[in-house]
């Protein structure tokens, strides 16, 4: 699944561009879900006294509402990109806002101002408001939000890959980076989405719920290390057999 962002301040034409994007991956035919990430402390999808807002109260807990035309899964918590990715299945996933995650980015802006403080390696072109007026900022091309939404397309298509496993700063270092740098580095060429550690030669696999669950290397070797000390004193056990576990609730 391949995922980006197009982030920016409030009020730069972030919706615009994400709308007309949606709307250009999916006439090529691809699949496309997306997310929009709302700073609004206030914020809720339930109308406060409705019998579902009831159910959430009382548990605390997951609730499905289901409509005749639409059907709501409720989180009582805020979750994180993994989490949100783990329900979707699209070829591309297209993130407003979040400018925190470690994804490849386009950024919306007002000035130059604005840019300077969210540009980094992150970054693979400009939109927004901005594309008015300018078609290029140093090295980054600048793409109106509706004339130019097919060659901005052409570009995300060329540049975004597969979301890396851990897409935070707070990742595995296997690689020697943290993930905002891997990413920068395979937009820049510098390295492939095949560098990242954390998904490639697994020294040990978990799926839950039939999906497969991200984990860092060390913890993965700390986890082999502790079921094979057990199973090693099992009766028919013999090292270098492959063990298969299933828990089942």
């Amino acid at each position: 699944m391949k995922v980006f962002s197009v982030a920016g301040f409030h009020h730069t034409g972030k919706t615009t561009v994400t709308v007309e994007l949606i709307k250009e991956l999916k006439k090529r035919g691809y699949s496309i879900s997306s997310i929009k990430d709302i700073h609004n402390e206030n914020f809720t999808m339930e109308k406060k006294g409705s019998n579902s807002w009831k159910h959430a109260q009382a548990s605390e807990n997951t609730v499905i509402a289901r409509g005749i035309s639409e059907t709501y899964q409720i989180w009582n918590k805020q979750l994180t990109l993994n989490e949100m990715l783990s329900h979707l299945d699209s070829d591309f996933v297209i993130v407003e806002g979040m400018k925190e995650v470690a994804l490849p980015r386009i950024i919306c802006a007002i000035d130059e101002e604005q840019i300077k403080q969210l540009v980094d390696g992150t970054v693979f072109a400009i939109s927004g408001i901005y594309a008015n007026d300018h078609d290029k900022y140093n090295n980054l091309k600048v793409f109106h939000s509706t004339d130019q939404i097919k060659e901005l397309t052409d570009l995300v298509i060329q540049k975004v890959f597969p979301v890396l496993p851990l897409p935070n700063l707070e990742c595995c270092g296997e690689c020697g980076m943290n993930c905002r740098e891997m990413v920068s580095g395979i937009l820049a060429g510098r390295n492939s989405r095949e560098d990242c550690k954390t998904d490639r030669n697994l020294d040990i696999q978990i799926e839950v719920g039939g999906k497969d669950i991200n984990i860092v290397p060390y913890v993965q070797k700390t986890l082999k290390d502790i079921i094979i000390a057990y199973v090693k004193n099992l009766k028919g056990y013999q090292e270098g057999d492959s063990i298969d576990i299933k828990i089942r609730d």
